[in-house]
C-alpha cells in the first residue's frame, strides 16, 4: 500500500519559515519525480515545485522562486519543502505528489497539510 504523509504545516507570521516533509512508503521512491502543490480556498490547485528522481534538477513556480527550496532524501524516502519569507498569499493546503518517471499514469497524492500565514 502506497502512502504519502505530509507534515510540518502550521500557523506562521509573515516573513517566517516552515519546512514541510512528505514521507513515503510502499513505493520505490528513487524512480519517482516528486512535487509539491498547493490549493488555497476557492482556487485551483497549483504546482509549487518539482524535483527529479535523482534530485539533480528542480523547478519552481514564479511566485515562490527564491523563497522556497525543494529537496529529497532517497535514503529516507522523503521529500521536503523549505519555505522562507512566507507571505499571506502562501496560505493553502500543501500536497505532495509522486509521479513515476517512466509511467506518468502511476502517480500518488498525499492528504495535504495546512499552511497559514497570518499575523
Amino acid at each position: 500500500q502506497v502512502r504519502l504523509v505530509e507534515s510540518g504545516g502550521g500557523l506562521v507570521q509573515p516573513g517566517g519559515s516552515l519546512k514541510l516533509s512528505c514521507a513515503t512508503s510502499g513505493l520505490t521512491f528513487s524512480v519517482y519525480v516528486m512535487s509539491w502543490h498547493r490549493q488555497a480556498p476557492g482556487k485551483e490547485r497549483e504546482l509549487v515545485a518539482t524535483i527529479t528522481s535523482t534530485g539533480g534538477t528542480t523547478n519552481y513556480a514564479g511566485s515562490v522562486k527564491g523563497r522556497f527550496t525543494i529537496s529529497r532524501d532517497n535514503a529516507k524516502n522523503t521529500v521536503y519543502l523549505q519555505m522562507n519569507s512566507l507571505k499571506p498569499e502562501d496560505t493553502a493546503v500543501y500536497y505532495c505528489h509522486a509521479v513515476h518517471k517512466q509511467v506518468a499514469t502511476i502517480n500518488y497524492w498525499g492528504q495535504g497539510t495546512q499552511v497559514t500565514v497570518s499575523s
